[in-house]
């Protein structure tokens, strides 16, 4: 890591609870970027079945788990109209609408470099072998 950086930024984060460690756990799950992702683009409140429809592969229980745990970890939050019947509504919180600044940069970051991870997925898929043993490439981005 470049020196340049404060102490703080280059220490390794060895300790259980430290920051890093922290804001990793929050992406742990396959769908918790995609529908933060997904809210913000829907705007302000978006009802299951069209957060559901706007992320394809996604199945109703694991929609129902993520967003449980966003609401837990207090980057969603959940609306009920009493209403007959009733509706459900989430949103991102405040914290939610900050959290998502980085994961728009790490999106559109993606998507500018497409060819590149085009390129490494195919590796993997090959299943090349690591690059001690495999004539040196790089991947440049």
């Amino acid at each position: 890591m470049p020196s340049s950086l404060p102490s703080v930024y280059r220490q390794a984060p060895f300790v259980e609870d430290c920051a890093p460690r922290r804001v990793l756990r929050l992406f742990s799950g396959k769908w918790t970027t995609m529908i933060l992702h997904t809210l913000h683009l829907l705007g302000d409140a978006s009802r299951p079945g069209k957060l559901q429809r706007s992320v394809p592969g996604l199945s109703k229980k694991m929609m129902t788990q993520t967003l449980r745990e966003l609401e837990q970890s207090g980057l969603v939050s959940r609306h009920v109209q009493q209403i007959m019947p009733p509706s459900v509504e989430y949103r991102l919180t405040p914290a939610g609408l900050i959290f998502i600044e980085p994961i728009e940069m790490l999106y559109a970051w993606a998507i500018d470099h497409a060819a590149e991870l085009d390129a490494l997925t195919a590796k993997q898929a090959s299943g090349a072998r690591p690059a001690e043993h495999a004539p040196e490439q790089s991947v440049t981005f």
